[in-house]
């Protein structure tokens, strides 16, 4: 028995990106990604380096969390204090002021038009009879009334414009503050995709370091990079619901000029609750079929599929996946890891050294996913590149409110929201590292 093994070479990214993520602070710094170099990239990591970096991607994920659990608490406070209704900061109590005078102003110019409306009735009624005093008196009073009533609108305008500046002035603050929350959000959402990455790179080299010890005097070694092998996800949505289903497929290509005897798919799904702190994946059951194998079968706890065989240059291969999400599935994030990698009956092997990640949400039993596309992929650093790219801009992509936020309770207006949600930062799984180790044991002759 031969045991061959493909080792990530982006592992060695989890050593130094974690302690970018350290920097993040109530300042509301943007939290970005260490450069790796080649040297970096090269190096293959033991054991003790990933424990030593799912440590550190540990201790950042809990300092981004309570900054970002620190910063829901101040920003559901400020908001309060920017409420029209009972706000204590000064814009808000000028915006209550101003809206409060343009009130006011209003019923003063309603008043005043019907004094004119009742003063030119008054003089309408005068009949032939009337004496000339009373007529000039009733003269008097409409003319007065119409002055009176050409300040009034006068007075409304202005205040009317002053309220308006008032409230853009409120609505500026609450954005802000929005904002400065969103950049806490997406860097806790960053370190927990590190720290998920490092904790899946350190159980496996630990699994396959154990299989290896299980084949003592057998051959092993690692496989070389093979980036013309290449797997593609399509019809996975970005939005997926508990208690449901979704099918999906994955197109496997040799895009290589070599024969390769074996191809095998790398698939595994991790998630979690909204909160971050509790996996998930438990509630999620991987299946899949292919041409020559269409019953529906449970992908392996190893996360490898062996159901495209062998592959000629240029030849590709489909396989049929199915998620299922049980009912119990808390809402929250996951995320989908795919690559191939092919083996040799000669005893090469090989495969791409990075993964694509496909990022989702998860939706509690019974939600609506509302409008849903295909989960895009995320590539992870490979040999030759000089760094990582972060997935978006920490100022700008959207907050979680409404509903799940519970920004609706702390007294801004809808139209605030709306506003806010241009400005905040998502629930995205960042693609700041991927740190995952595949291995495959074959049997073969001795």
């Amino acid at each position: 028995m031969k045991i061959r093994r493909v080792l990530a070479t982006a592992v060695a990214l989890a050593v130094t990106t974690p302690a970018a993520l350290l920097a993040v602070s109530p300042a509301y710094a943007d939290a970005k990604p260490a450069a790796q170099t080649q040297d970096q990239r090269k190096n293959k990591p033991t054991i003790k380096e990933l424990e030593e970096a799912a440590a550190e991607a540990q201790k950042a994920y809990d300092k981004a969390a309570k900054a970002e659990a620190a910063g829901r608490v101040e920003l559901e406070k400020t908001l309060d204090d920017l409420s029209e209704v009972n706000g204590t900061r000064p814009l808000a109590v000028a915006s209550a002021a101003a809206k409060q005078a343009a009130t006011d102003a209003a019923a003063a110019k309603t008043a005043a038009d019907q004094a004119v409306t009742d003063a030119k009735a008054a003089l309408d009624a005068l009949t032939e009879a009337a004496t000339e005093e009373e007529r000039t008196a009733a003269e008097t009073a409409l003319s007065e009334a119409e002055a009176t009533a050409t300040a009034a609108a006068t007075a409304k305008t202005d205040a009317d414009t002053a309220a308006a500046e008032a409230g853009e002035k409120l609505d500026d603050a609450r954005i802000a503050a929005v904002r400065a929350y969103g950049v806490l959000q997406s860097a806790a959402e960053d370190a927990l995709a590190v720290k998920a990455a490092a904790d899946a790179a350190l159980a496996k080299a630990i699994k396959e370091a154990e299989e290896a010890g299980e084949g003592e005097g057998e051959e092993g070694g690692d496989c070389e990079p093979e980036l013309d092998l290449t797997a593609e996800v399509t019809g996975l949505p970005n939005k997926l619901v508990a208690g449901t289903s979704t099918d999906f497929s994955v197109r496997v290509t040799n895009g290589s000029d070599r024969h390769m005897d074996e191809v095998l798919t790398y698939i595994s799904v991790y998630a979690t609750d909204k909160s971050g702190l509790k996996d998930t994946d438990k509630f999620f059951r991987l299946q899949w079929s292919s041409k020559s194998a269409p019953k529906w079968q449970n992908a392996d706890a190893d996360d490898y599929i062996d159901g495209v065989g062998a592959l000629k240059p240029g030849a590709h291969a489909d396989l049929k996946l199915r998620l299922t999400l049980d009912k119990a599935t808390p809402a929250g994030n996951g995320v989908a890891f795919i690559a191939a990698d092919f083996f040799n009956e000669d005893g090469t092997c090989g495969g791409a050294p990075g993964l694509d990640m496909y990022e989702f949400d998860v939706k509690a039993a019974g939600s609506k996913p509302g409008k849903t596309e295909d989960a895009k992929p995320s590539k992870t650093t490979k040999p030759g590149n000089t760094g990582t790219t972060p997935q978006g801009s920490t100022s700008a992509t959207p907050v979680t409110t409404g509903t799940n936020g519970s920004l609706a309770a702390t007294g801004s207006s809808s139209a605030t929201t709306s506003i806010a949600l241009a400005g905040g930062a998502a629930v995205l799984l960042g693609a700041a590292a991927v740190f995952v180790v595949r291995r495959r044991k074959a049997d073969a002759d001795a």
